[in-house]
Formats: C-alpha cells, sequence, structure tokens
C-alpha cells in the first residue's frame, strides 16, 4: 500500500522560492514513477513534472525553467523547487505515482498525496 505526504506549501510573494516535499512508503517497481501536479480552483489538475528512478524528467512548458523535480531514492521523499513564483502557480499541489512514464499524462496516477496549498 502506498502512502505519500507532502509538505512545504505556503505563501510566498511573486518570484519568489518554495520547495515542496513528498515522504513516499510502500513504493514498489510498479509504482516506480513519481511526479508533481497541481489543481487550482475550478480548474483540472495537471502535470507539472516527473522523474523515474534514474532521473530522467519531464516538465509542463508553464514550469520549464522554474521548477526542477528530484528525488532521493535512499530517504523515499520526492522534492519540487519551485523558484520565480508567478500568482499563476497558486494551487494545491499533490504528488503521484505511476507504473506508466510518463505519469503525469492523466490517468496514469495509481496513489496520491492529501495535498500541499501553495498561494503566491
Amino acid at each position: 500500500h502506498v502512502q505519500l505526504v507532502e509538505s512545504g506549501g505556503g505563501s510566498v510573494q511573486a518570484g519568489g522560492s518554495l520547495r515542496l516535499s513528498c515522504s513516499a512508503s510502500g513504493i514498489t517497481d510498479s509504482t516506480y514513477y513519481m511526479g508533481w501536479f497541481r489543481q487550482a480552483p475550478g480548474k483540472e489538475r495537471e502535470g507539472v513534472a516527473a522523474i523515474d528512478g534514474a532521473g530522467i524528467t519531464t516538465y509542463a512548458d508553464s514550469v520549464k525553467g522554474r521548477f526542477t523535480i528530484s528525488r532521493d531514492n535512499a530517504k523515499n521523499t520526492l522534492y519540487l523547487q519551485m523558484n520565480n513564483l508567478k500568482p499563476e502557480d497558486t494551487a494545491m499541489y499533490y504528488c503521484g505515482a505511476s507504473g506508466i512514464w510518463p505519469c503525469t499524462v492523466k490517468g496514469r496516477v495509481t496513489s496520491w498525496g492529501q495535498g500541499t496549498q501553495v498561494t503566491v
């Protein structure tokens, strides 16, 4: 049973930075790919960034050059470094795990965290 717990959200001024963390337990080979997603009020959840076990990454165009996804496999922790934050980045951010790459494609995530709020 995969459990994901996000932390690190908060309120920040435009141009500021935040680092989100996602602590994972119960990860097996079938849930090898992880990603960050966000959902703003009245909008669909969208994929922000994803990473595989070897460190291969993919990003949404809206965050390229500003956000960096990383993972520490020894600590079973996923990170999202967010720099130069913009008001349009305001959303609930979720981490997700999937056995299908890239996991940011709709419908591929099989395990979700509870989310952490980011307000810019």
